[in-house]
């Protein structure tokens, strides 16, 4: 075990015992944050409450020219956890415990890269990336600091991920005529029949995007994830609602989706409207989404990391990008432990991401 990654190990085991996870985002800016405050020498740190458990700290040392963003935030553990969540353990070849993976590993590298050298260096650690509620980043964009590049940290296995998928999630409403279920009823009588119609229709288009491709990645990705409504059985239901999402492809239109979504069937939906929206990465219109794509491969092959495949999990690269930032997703560990019951991430890809940033900064100094 190097030192780097034994230091590592031991700043990963304090952020692992904070209980940040989202929801509740019971987060203030004590607890995990005095932590790396006490931990972060030679750092200027800031440390901003945007309210309901959304706290970024912004850590700057020197004059950096690349921003490291991390979310420590976590997913709720579930009853599946073989042991206390919040106290991580090793076994064998990797570290278990909750947010290890996702992505309290990289956050816990970088302290240790950070005590480790003496260059200049700059961290945004945030808290609310597990939640449609994306008031971190959107903060800290308001002022636009100065950064050639911005490089966020989710399990990439150790790869530059230079695109994925958009994500948007919408609410709406179907309203119909309560009344007797003995009768023949018209199309617009019952919104449940509205919404079923709705997602027969739904489906079908979605269906028919397969054939679209970008950067590996296919199709359009759709969910219904929730449906509500009606009274009872032999009741004509008054209203119904929907939630879905969708995850279109960074060549995709998110606007003209959402057009095309509300405007399926009739009667159309009277209430229809997103409740968050996530562009893809790289954002803006396909030549200007192609040309930071082409600056992200640049900046990851001049600082030696291999590029990956496009993924269809997003992340918030997306916002860096829609602000004009050049930036690309690289961490240790694999989205498939992500959000699981005994959450892990390999010793070796936590040591190698921790000497990968070592090196960046060590040479930034030099």
């Amino acid at each position: 075990m190097s030192a780097l990654l034994d230091d590592t190990l031991k700043h990963l085991r304090a952020l692992v015992s904070y209980d940040t996870r989202n929801p509740p985002r019971e987060i203030g800016t004590d607890g995990i944050f005095d932590y790396l405050r006490a931990n972060l020498p030679g750092f200027d740190v800031k440390v901003t409450d945007f309210g309901a458990g959304a706290v970024n700290l912004y850590a700057v040392r020197g004059t950096p020219k690349y921003l490291f963003n991390v979310h420590l935030d976590t997913v709720p553990d579930s009853p599946h956890w073989t042991a206390d969540p919040h106290v991580m353990r090793l076994e064998s070849d990797r570290a278990i415990g909750l947010g290890v993976c996702d992505i309290k590993g990289a956050a816990a590298a970088l302290v240790a890269v950070a005590n480790a050298t003496t260059g200049d260096m700059a961290l945004l650690l945030s808290t609310d990336e597990e939640a449609n509620d994306a008031r971190c980043i959107a903060g800290f964009l308001k002022d636009k600091p100065a950064y050639e590049a911005i490089i966020v940290a989710e399990p990439t296995k150790g790869e530059a991920v230079l695109a994925h998928r958009g994500i948007h999630s919408v609410q709406m409403r179907f309203t119909g005529k309560a009344g007797h279920a003995s009768g023949e009823q018209k199309p617009s009588d019952s919104a449940v029949h509205q919404a079923m119609r709705w997602g027969t229709a739904a489906l079908d288009y979605v269906a028919a995007q397969s054939h679209e491709r970008f950067g590996g990645l296919t199709g359009l990705r759709f969910n219904i994830g929730k449906v509500e409504g009606g009274i009872k059985a032999n009741v004509i239901a008054p209203t119904a609602d929907v939630r879905f999402g969708f995850r279109p492809l960074p060549t995709m239109n998110p606007d003209e989706l959402l057009e095309t979504f509300r405007t399926l069937v009739e009667p159309h939906p009277v209430e229809f409207g997103e409740t968050f929206r996530g562009d893809s990465l790289p954002a803006g219109d396909t030549a200007t989404a192609e040309t930071r794509r082409l600056a992200a491969r640049d900046l990851a092959d001049e600082l030696n990391i291999p590029v990956g495949n496009a993924v269809n999990f997003w992340t918030e690269a997306a916002l860096f990008s829609a602000a004009g930032y050049i930036s690309f997703v690289y961490g240790p560990g694999d989205i498939a432990q992500a959000h699981a019951a005994d959450e892990w991430v390999l010793l070796d890809q936590l040591d190698h991401y921790a000497q990968t940033i070592y090196r960046i900064i060590d040479r930034g100094s030099a």
